[in-house]
């Protein structure tokens, strides 16, 4: 049997093919995550975040292999993100931004197979971030979505038609935090080439 693998049980999810604002419905999953604040192309934090989660991730998938759920494949890395004013993105304020770094579980595994993985990767590592490293348990239910394809500079025109055009058209308002799934690696994609899913969890406004 093929390994889980996120990307392919939830495409709509993982994998939209919408270059418009489009709603969805979003499940409860869990994850792994680690949160920080500061820009994320300088801030060290934000670097250590993502190691110490890739290391807790590829740890979980080779314990999984011996459970019942069997292996996975490790998720693409997600964000949180939120800032005490909203255009602290519009304008690119970075060192203004708050994050929750996070990576994907199968349902199978458990709060304590991540603890024990959290352990057993910092024995290996000995990375400090990765004893920051815990679990998350996520419900954004209905929310709007879009793939977006280029850099990650280039968002703010989205996200700005959102929250000043979208919603309001649709009667729906933001709740939750602004999430992104990195579905590209920057090290190795150009990037407008980038693809990055924008997501944005809403409830319909009171007549």
């Amino acid at each position: 049997m093929a390994p889980y693998d996120v990307k392919r049980e939830r495409k709509e999810l993982y994998a939209p093919k919408n270059r418009t604002w489009a709603v969805v419905d979003v499940p409860e999953q869990q994850f792994i995550a680690v949160d920080g604040a500061g820009n994320p192309n300088t801030a060290p934090a934000y670097t250590e975040a993502v190691e110490a989660l890739y290391a807790v991730a590829y740890t979980l998938k080779f314990a999984a292999k011996h459970t019942a759920g069997g292996d996975f494949v490790v998720a693409p890395l997600e964000g949180l993100w939120w800032a005490d004013t909203p255009e602290a993105f519009t304008s690119g304020a970075k060192d203004a931004w708050s994050w929750t770094m996070l990576i994907g579980m199968p349902p199978w595994i458990s709060k304590e197979m991540i603890e024990d993985a959290g352990q057993a990767a910092l024995v290996k590592k000995k990375r400090p971030a990765i004893s920051r490293v815990r679990h998350l348990t996520l419900h954004e239910g209905r929310s709007a979505q879009v793939l977006h394809i280029g850099p990650y500079d280039d968002e703010a025109p989205v996200l700005h038609e959102l929250h000043h055009t979208y919603l309001a058209a649709h009667g729906l308002r933001p709740t939750g935090l602004h999430h992104e799934i990195y579905l590209s690696d920057p090290r190795r994609t150009a990037p407008e080439k980038l693809r990055t899913v924008l997501r944005q969890p809403v409830e319909s406004v009171d007549p």
